[in-house]
């Protein structure tokens, strides 16, 4: 299932994700894709305060992943945007389909670890703050997502 909408600010984009917040389950992989600055890092903030993570969700860029457990759910959240011609074994298999909810950003550059039922968001950067938002879902519980999505937003 797809399903396209206009983020007309980075609040809405936000607001995207404290809306996804409450339906993710612990295992879930969430994929962002999107040019740098198109606003995977302000999604996966939404989620955060979904979940009521009280940290600052910032980009794992330099980290490579950023665990957030002071929320209703774990909350990891990786960027594999340095690990394109890398050796990935690096314990993320862990975070994914762990014990929380995993948001991959530049997910191509680790697809062996990815699990098959995945729910993919793509950003594009419009100009300004508006975003082209699509999600595509590829199993019945993410397809229940996209449809709370599309009565929403």
């Amino acid at each position: 299932m797809k399903y396209t909408f206009i983020s007309s600010s980075k609040t809405k984009t936000q607001e995207l994700g404290t809306f996804l917040a409450p339906r993710f389950r612990a295992g879930d992989v969430v994929l962002l894709k999107g040019d740098l600055g198109a606003g995977k890092t302000t999604l996966t903030a939404g989620v955060a305060k979904g979940l009521h993570v009280e940290d600052d969700v910032i980009s794992p860029t330099f980290n490579i992943l950023k665990c957030y457990f002071k929320g209703t759910l774990p909350l990891y959240h990786i960027d594999a945007y340095r690990l394109e011609h890398q050796n990935i074994e690096l314990g993320l298999d862990e975070y994914i389909e762990g014990d929380g909810v995993c948001f991959v950003e530049w997910p191509q550059y680790i697809a062996p670890l990815l699990p098959d039922e995945v729910l993919s968001i793509t950003l594009i950067n419009k100009g300004g703050d508006v975003r082209e938002i699509t999600l595509e879902s590829n199993s019945e519980h993410f397809d229940s997502l996209v449809n709370d999505v599309k009565g929403a937003f």
